[in-house]
């Protein structure tokens, strides 16, 4: 089975860091043209500055803090000019832990925005491109929050009920489009955010309730969208992989 994004565009959000900048190396190394989404308009300016046409395809980075609506507007805007975006994975994400009673509008606003209304906004823009061209791909990046929960965890895990939501809806409405739409449900992942935010003990903590032992790595995350996102998957759609070690069956 070959998987080849060539003469493909494929938009990734939150793509500078972390299950998202791997995803886009991978994209990449398989021939696709992408559209990168992050926060840091320094990283971005850095980033565009350095990028260059090659055998691997096209980069072209885009500042897009969705907590904005402003930043938001002006990225949705720019993406409707494309003529053809054949994949499209949603997976900027943002989290604040907090007991229910303890959270505040802001983080309420700021999750669902980030989470929940920007793939909102996104798949409705790229779907109309998909439609005309009759073809494309949609993962949306959900999490193992979307699937179960845990104390703290209340205003995330309903963003991620959501975008589950948003993805059965939108597989029934596009399949007669030949448009795909799965979401893909990531347990801990080491990646340099959790490194940072996590000390060794509890990282070590958490991997012991892993049946499997470990984290996954980011690169084992993107394996399974490359498939969802290409030409080898006919038939796949409305479906949740969880991708977490076997952590929510335990």
């Amino acid at each position: 089975m070959k998987i080849d994004f060539k003469n493909q565009v494929v938009l990734i959000t939150g793509a500078t860091r972390g299950i998202g900048r791997q995803l886009a190396d991978d994209f990449a190394q398989l021939g696709a043209d992408l559209i990168l989404t992050g926060t840091d308009k320094d990283q971005i300016n850095r980033l565009n500055r350095q990028k260059k046409r090659s055998k691997q395809g096209s980069r072209e980075y885009y500042v897009a803090d969705f907590t904005d609506p402003g930043s938001t507007d002006v990225f949705i805007n720019a993406i409707t000019k494309y003529p053809r975006i054949d994949v499209c994975v949603n997976n900027a994400g943002i989290n604040r832990i907090n007991f229910i009673d303890e959270t505040s509008d802001k983080d309420w606003k700021d999750l669902l925005a980030v989470n929940l209304e920007a793939p909102i906004m996104i798949t409705r823009a790229v779907s109309k491109i998909m439609k005309k061209n009759e073809y494309g791909r949609i993962i949306n990046i959900t999490s193992i929050f979307g699937v179960i929960s845990r104390a703290k965890r209340s205003i995330y895990t309903t963003t991620k009920f959501g975008l589950r939501g948003l993805t059965v809806t939108a597989a029934i409405e596009l399949a007669p489009y030949n448009i795909l739409v799965n979401s893909v449900a990531p347990g801990f992942v080491l990646t340099e955010l959790t490194q940072k935010i996590l000390r060794v003990d509890e990282m070590e903590s958490l991997a012991s309730q892993v049946p499997m032992g470990r984290f996954a790595l980011p690169d084992e995350i993107s394996r399974v969208v490359l498939f969802l996102a290409s030409s080898q998957n006919t038939y796949l759609t409305g479906q949740n992989i969880v991708v977490d070690g076997g952590f929510v069956n335990v």
